[in-house]
């Protein structure tokens, strides 16, 4: 059994063990490619201090032990020895409003606020530098208006369709985030139950908190199960061969589509995240970096950079035989003649995205992107599928993206903070929300199938005017 003593030589970059659940683990060599960064961990590095509820909140108990080599257990240690970890749990303890109260995606955010601990909330609302690129992508949705049409029967509506291949009861999915334990013990479980119950798609992150098996065995053994899908988002890792272990596990276990993140060669800085970092670090003492350390340019290894910084076009032929035929979208399209070049290779979509704006500050919103589509390469629409996401609280927001070709929207931080608040009860109800507002808005606009929808039903010159972008209109 090691002691204090063992643990103690182990506190550097050089050579780091941490202590999780009463076992020691050399982590010196995951340290460059943890997507959380190296600090986190050395945090822990050398100390007596057990790393378990840190480590709970981001990943499932079994991820350690199924991710690092053997010979990196180390064996248990002297639980007397060990100080239990002294961060928040997952959430703090308040008065929440009844879900029976709230009456929209905003009202659940509003209720989430309260529950979550401070790690949490900064962690979900975060974005890059000046967060402008977050509050555009709200603003450019409430920039669009409608042309309702009257004196229609809407008395039925049809709002089924197909997602990446797959059908869906709404035009909506569940977009890919990460570390959901954050906000709730079960996590992704919550949002795989709620897309199995109402049949919508999940589009399960690299950085799940739980393995893509659990999240699968969740989905597919969900009782009530009336539908949905799952796809797998991949993020292509600084090695770039070490993606072919993740795209051949996301394969044989039936992910119907593989979503390629391309906007992140490396991670955008989000100040907030980062403060809270630093101001832990500071609190448990661990030294930063001296200012001058590096010339600008040379700071080792790459700046910000968790990911594959050499991924190119000329790499999806060599994806698209790892993971044969099902679909492939390029998630992270912010350029109208991106979107054109996806045309030229074997793919079946693209997913326009800002990664909600963590990424790079003053990035276009979808909306953005997609009139910039319909303005310059119309074509794209017919030959390929477009998601989109990024800012949608409203079913209304997702109506107004199909009136621009769209075939569904993807909503990540509204079902983050439904689980956190309500678990999957409150994924359930933002779907029921979504398919509310969706419905009257459809009935509202005098529609009764969500494929009738076109630009015609939607007026964009005060966006298109304001971006320098030509104004979307069409006949209905």
């Amino acid at each position: 059994m090691l002691t204090a003593a063992d643990v103690a030589k182990h506190d550097s970059k050089e050579s780091c063990w941490v202590i999780v659940a009463g076992f020691v683990y050399d982590v010196t060599e995951f340290l460059n490619n943890h997507p959380g960064g190296a600090a986190s961990i050395l945090r822990y590095a050398g100390r007596m201090k057990d790393a378990t509820d840190e480590y709970n909140l981001f990943h499932a108990p079994t991820l350690i032990l199924k991710e690092l080599s053997k010979d990196k257990h180390l064996g248990p240690i002297d639980i007397q020895q060990v100080i239990g970890a002294q961060h928040s749990a997952h959430s703090v303890e308040h008065d929440v409003m009844p879900l029976s109260i709230c009456q929209s995606l905003d009202d659940i955010r509003a209720a989430a606020e309260v529950k979550l601990s401070a790690r949490a909330r900064t962690y979900f609302a975060s974005g890059a530098e000046s967060m402008t690129s977050v509050r555009n992508n709200r603003l450019h949705w409430e920039a669009i208006s409608f042309y309702p049409r009257i004196l229609r029967n809407v008395s039925s509506l049809s709002m089924t369709c197909r997602v990446m291949g797959s059908p869906s009861s709404l035009p909506i999915f569940i977009a890919p985030a990460a570390a959901a334990k954050l906000g709730h013990p079960e996590g992704e479980l919550c949002l795989a139950r709620g897309a199995a119950r109402m049949a919508i798609p999940q589009c399960v992150c690299t950085y799940s908190s739980f393995t893509n098996e659990e999240i699968v065995q969740c989905f597919e053994n969900e009782p009530l199960r009336r539908g949905g899908a799952l796809f797998f988002q991949l993020y292509v890792p600084k090695i770039k061969k070490e993606a072919e272990h993740l795209i051949k596990r996301a394969k044989s276990l039936n992910f119907q589509a593989l979503v390629i993140t391309v906007d992140s060669p490396v991670i955008g800085k989000r100040e907030d995240d980062d403060r809270l970092r630093t101001s832990t670090e500071h609190r448990n003492e661990i030294e930063s970096q001296p200012p001058g350390k590096y010339l600008p340019g040379e700071e080792a290894p790459t700046l910000r950079g968790v990911h594959c910084s050499t991924l190119e076009w000329s790499d999806i032929p060599w994806i698209r035989t790892l993971w044969g035929s099902k679909p492939i979208i390029l998630k992270g399209i912010q350029s109208a003649e991106d979107a054109y070049e996806a045309t030229k290779h074997d793919l079946d979509g693209i997913y326009l995205s800002n990664h909600g704006g963590r990424q790079l500050d003053f990035a276009p919103s979808s909306v953005q992107t997609l009139l910039e589509i319909n303005a310059k390469y119309p074509q794209v629409l017919k030959m390929l599928d477009i998601y989109v996401d990024g800012g949608v609280s409203r079913g209304s927001d997702v109506v107004k993206a199909l009136c621009l070709g769209a075939k569904a929207v993807g909503i990540g931080r509204g079902f983050m903070y439904a689980l956190s608040a309500y678990g999957t009860d409150g994924v359930l109800r933002a779907i029921e929300f979504l398919s509310d507002e969706i419905q009257t808005t459809l009935r509202l606009l005098g529609v009764t199938d969500i494929a009738q929808l076109n630009p015609a039903y939607i007026n964009t010159r005060r966006l298109a005017n304001e971006l320098g972008i030509g104004h979307v209109k069409a006949v209905i």
